[in-house]
C-alpha cells in the first residue's frame, strides 16, 4: 500500500494510534515495547455508558493469517481491565478465509472477546474520511471549523465601540463604520500524557504523570505554542464552534482571508513528543547503596508521552479600522464570540508620542482626528473644546500660550483680546496675576509698617 509497506512494524502501530485517536476512540495508547503479547495498541471506546477496552494488533504487510487472530484472542482475555473487552487487528494487506472465519465464529457465538478485521481495503476508505495520504503515511488535517469570528448578539464593530467609550470628547455614536477584516488562523489543540518511571538500583529515583494541553500557531513553518491567553480562548471555545463558511462572513466583513495548516496532524504530533520529552528531561541526584552521590539524566522514552487529542481549529484574526480625518485607530484581536484577545490597540494609544495602555486618559481632537494623552492636549481658547498640540495654532497672551483650532479663531481672538480692559489680559495669565497680586500686597504692607503710609 504505497509507503506504508516500507514501514517497519513501530512506524505502522505509531500511524495507527493517530488514525485511531481521530477515528474518536479515547485513552489511545501503544502497549509497552516488551516481548511481542500479541498486542500493539490500547485503547477505549464508550457503548451505552458502559467503558469497553479494545486490543488492536497491527500488522502492516503481507497476508494475515488464523494463528494471529488467536494469538490475539489470548492477549485479549489476559489484558487486565474491568469491564467488558474487545479485539481488533488492522493490516495493510489481507486476511485469510480461515482467519475471517475465525472472527466470524466469535462473534456468532457471542463469545465475550469478539475481533473486529480491518483490511488494507477497509483501511483506504478510513484513510479517505480522516484524511490519512497513503502515499506518505501522514494525516492530513482536513478542518472546516472556526471559533466564532464575531458575537452573533452585536453586530460585528460592537467591540471597537466598546473601545471608544473610554475617549473622551467623542460618541460611539458619532463613529464612522469601521473596515473590518478576518483572517482564519490554523491552531491545534495539542493534549498529552506523560507516563515515566525511573529506577535504579535504589529504587524509583523520578516518575513523571502529567497531562499537559497546549495550543499551536500552525501556520507556515515551525510550530508556535500559543500565549496563555490565547490557550484559554481556544479550548474554553472548542465547543461552540461553527463552520467556516467565507461566502456568509463576506457578507459580515469586508476581507475574508483563510490561511492553510503548515504541516499534517502527524508532523503536530512528532513535534509535541520531541517537546514534551525535551521539557520532562530533568537530571536527579540520589544516593546509591554505598552511600556515593550520583547524578542521572531521567528523559523520558518516546513511547512514555500519548498524545491523547489532536483538534485542529480555525482562530479568526479580526483587524478593524477607523479612518477620522487624517488619522486610522486599527484594533486587531482574536475573536471567539463575544471573547476576545487584544493583539492592538491602536485606540488607546497618543498619535503624538509612545504612550499607550487603558491606564492613561486619552481626548479626541475634533480638529484633525487625533486621539492624544494628557500631555498632549489643550482647550481651545475661543470655543473652550479640546485640541491636540499637533494641530493647533498658538500664540502668547499675557505672557501665556494659547491653543487654537486655527488661524481664523487666533485672529478672532486677537480682537476680543485688544478690547479687553486691562485687568482681564492678565487673567489670561492667573498665576501670574496671582503672583503680581500677591507681590503688590507684599510691597503695600512693607510701606505701611515702615510708616511711609
Amino acid at each position: 500500500m504505497a509507503v506504508l509497506d516500507n514501514f517497519s512494524g513501530f512506524e505502522f502501530e505509531d500511524l495507527m494510534e493517530d488514525v485511531f485517536r481521530n477515528l474518536g476512540y479515547e485513552n489511545v495508547r501503544q502497549a509497552a515495547k516488551t516481548a511481542d503479547e500479541g498486542r500493539d495498541i490500547l485503547m477505549e471506546e464508550v457503548v451505552d455508558g458502559t467503558r469497553r477496552a479494545i486490543v488492536v494488533e497491527c500488522k502492516h504487510t503481507g497476508t494475515v493469517g488464523r494463528p494471529v487472530v488467536q494469538k490475539l484472542h489470548s492477549a485479549i482475555a489476559t489484558f487486565d481491565f474491568d469491564g467488558p473487552k474487545r479485539g481488533m487487528v488492522v493490516t495493510t494487506g489481507r486476511f485469510t478465509s480461515p482467519a475471517q472465519e475465525y472472527a466470524t465464529r466469535l462473534e456468532q457465538n457471542g463469545d465475550p472477546y469478539p475481533i473486529e478485521l480491518i483490511d488494507g481495503t477497509e483501511l483506504r476508505e478510513i484513510a479517505d474520511e480522516i484524511g490519512l495520504d497513503l502515499y506518505n503515511g501522514r494525516i492530513e488535517i482536513l478542518c472546516d471549523e472556526t471559533l466564532r469570528p464575531y458575537d452573533p448578539a452585536a453586530t460585528v464593530d460592537a467591540p471597537v465601540r466598546e473601545a471608544f467609550r473610554d475617549i473622551e470628547n467623542i460618541a460611539a455614536s458619532d463613529l464612522p463604520e469601521p473596515h473590518s477584516q478576518v483572517t482564519f488562523r490554523p491552531v491545534v489543540s495539542i493534549t498529552a500524557d506523560t507516563n515515566a518511571v525511573f529506577e535504579t538500583s535504589v529504587g524509583v529515583i523520578h516518575r513523571i504523570n502529567e497531562r499537559t494541553r497546549f495550543v499551536v500557531h500552525a501556520k507556515r513553518g515551525y510550530p508556535q505554542v500559543a500565549d496563555d491567553n490565547v490557550v484559554t480562548l481556544v479550548t474554553e471555545n472548542l465547543h461552540t464552534t461553527v463552520d467556516l463558511d467565507e461566502n456568509r462572513f463576506e457578507k459580515v466583513f469586508d476581507q475574508v482571508t483563510e490561511r492553510r495548516f503548515g504541516q499534517t496532524q502527524t508532523e503536530y504530533k512528532e513535534w509535541a513528543v520531541d517537546r514534551l520529552q525535551d521539557y520532562h528531561t530533568t537530571t536527579v541526584t540520589y544516593t546509591g547503596d554505598n552511600n556515593v552521590t550520583y547524578n542521572k539524566t531521567c528523559e523520558p522514552n518516546l513511547s512514555d508521552i500519548s498524545v491523547q487529542s489532536i483538534e485542529a481549529v480555525y482562530l479568526p484574526e479580526v483587524r478593524q479600522t477607523t479612518e477620522l480625518q487624517a488619522y486610522t485607530y486599527p484594533y486587531e484581536y482574536y475573536a471567539a464570540g463575544p471573547s476576545r484577545v487584544t493583539l492592538e490597540n491602536g485606540i488607546h494609544r497618543c498619535v503624538h508620542c509612545e504612550t499607550s495602555g487603558s491606564d492613561e486618559t486619552y481626548t479626541y481632537c475634533a480638529n484633525c482626528g487625533a486621539i492624544a494623552c494628557g500631555s498632549h492636549i489643550r482647550t481651545e481658547r475661543l470655543e473652550g473644546n479640546p485640541v491636540c498640540t499637533g494641530c493647533a495654532v498658538t500664540e502668547r497672551f499675557a505672557l501665556k500660550t494659547k491653543y487654537f483650532y486655527d488661524d481664523h479663531n487666533l485672529e478672532a481672538f486677537r480682537t476680543e483680546y485688544a478690547a479687553m480692559p486691562l485687568h482681564e489680559k492678565a487673567m489670561e495669565n492667573k498665576p501670574l496675576a496671582g503672583a503680581l497680586l500677591v507681590s503688590l500686597f507684599v510691597i503695600v504692607g512693607f510701606l505701611v509698617v515702615s510708616g511711609v503710609i
